[in-house]
């Protein structure tokens, strides 16, 4: 099962002071609007800043992306995805909408209580 792309979304109180902190630490801003939310990267490590947006820190797969967050040739559906969880007796605390396709997601929460979104934006 392929999750595609990682990275960890942070809930931060102040976009601007926590843009400027991962700056000085080599990362770059590559996406977001820039008023609630960013994503910035530095090599192969990417970091979602949400202001108001998550209450936690929430790890992040994105299927159907690679870590540079471009488009993969082939990837496992979310929905798909979706159905082996459930078979494989995993908790979903929220789940795809039934019959669609493309864009969607789902979220678990792992056994200390970390979020885990699985977002596929195509």
């Amino acid at each position: 099962m392929e999750l595609g792309a990682f990275s960890v979304s942070l809930a931060v109180r102040d976009l601007a002071a926590s843009r400027d902190f991962y700056a000085r630490l080599g990362f770059e801003a590559v996406g977001g609007d820039g008023e609630q939310w960013l994503i910035v990267r530095n090599g192969t490590t990417t970091l979602g800043l949400f202001q108001g947006m998550f209450d936690r820190n929430t790890l992040t797969f994105n299927p159907g992306w690679d870590a540079q967050g471009e488009s993969t040739e082939t990837f496992t559906d979310v929905r798909e995805i979706e159905r082996r969880l459930d078979d494989a007796g995993v908790e979903i605390v929220q789940r795809t909408e039934a019959g669609t396709e493309g864009p969607a997601h789902l979220m678990l929460i792992d056994p200390d209580g970390n979020p885990v979104l699985l977002d596929q934006h195509r």
